[in-house]
């Protein structure tokens, strides 16, 4: 799947803008995987990255050659951003943080990873919102040919996310502790000085307020209640109705009624998209 998604159609995607355009700028996902099991902290766009941890890492690494190779050919505007533990609202129900607000929630087991002397693993968690201003950002620059890191810059605990989830959540979380799986790395953290300077990319916000603006959003999209510390502030519910068209949210049955409200909504747009 990793080689029919990111580089089989990546290659069709680069033939189909050369076919019609090639002046046309590109800006495509690469990830802070392809630094695999390079030790040198924090992770620069300047560091070889020949050492990948896993199929995905190279199917990444695979892109920005790829990109490469375009460029010199066909002269294809090309711009690589390497993600680095993007979370936040509208996010994949597979990753971690998604995966762990819903196993709390049901009173699952989950599982924190830790390295083989028993260190904690850590991530470098950026918020949607910083990752999508450095995407504008890329795109708007319609460089020739260039690599950026998007990250926060804070390597933060694994267990400090299931923290924050619980207390957001006021649930204890059923944790287990299994040695590092095969593929994964013990730390991500993004040098941003390149995106900084070229992009003027700079992250604001921090793990603790972004898995605050999360919950409130599972809350109201999901209909599930919160403590009432997590009521959202005016900022932070008008934050909700203008990115995520929520029309209210908030702790206890508030969270449930903005949960149907959307729900409701939903329908209507897709039963008026069928007409």
């Amino acid at each position: 799947a990793y080689v029919e998604a990111n580089v089989r159609c990546f290659v069709q995607i680069l033939e189909s803008v050369h076919a019609a355009n090639n002046s046309i700028p590109i800006t495509y996902a690469s990830s802070s995987s392809v630094y695999g099991t390079n030790k040198v902290i924090p992770f620069s766009e300047k560091h070889q990255v020949d050492s990948q941890a896993s199929l995905y890492g190279a199917t990444k690494k695979s892109n920005e050659n790829i990109a490469h190779v375009y460029n010199s050919l066909h002269g294809l505007k090309l711009t690589g951003l390497r993600f680095f533990t993007v979370y936040g609202p509208l996010g994949r129900p597979d990753m971690a943080y998604f995966g762990f607000t819903q196993a709390i929630l049901a009173g699952k087991r989950i599982t924190e990873f830790r390295n083989a002397d028993g260190t904690e693993l850590m991530r470098d968690f950026t918020y949607i919102s910083d990752i999508v201003s450095g995407v504008i950002a890329a795109m708007r620059l319609e460089a020739k040919l260039e690599v950026f890191n998007l990250g926060n810059t804070r390597p933060e605990k694994v267990s400090k996310l299931i923290g924050l989830l619980e207390s957001g959540l006021g649930r204890r979380a059923n944790v287990s502790q299994a040695p590092i799986s095969a593929g994964d790395v013990p730390m991500t953290y993004a040098d941003v000085s390149h995106a900084r300077a070229l992009l003027g990319y700079s992250p604001q916000v921090s793990l603790a307020s972004g898995v605050r603006r999360f919950l409130q959003w599972y809350s109201a999209y999901y209909g599930i209640s919160l403590p009432n510390e997590m009521t959202p502030t005016r900022r932070e519910g008008a934050e909700l109705r203008e990115k995520y068209d929520i029309a209210g949210a908030g702790a206890g049955k508030g969270g449930a009624k903005a949960g149907r409200k959307l729900r409701t909504a939903g329908g209507a747009k897709r039963k008026a998209a069928r007409r």
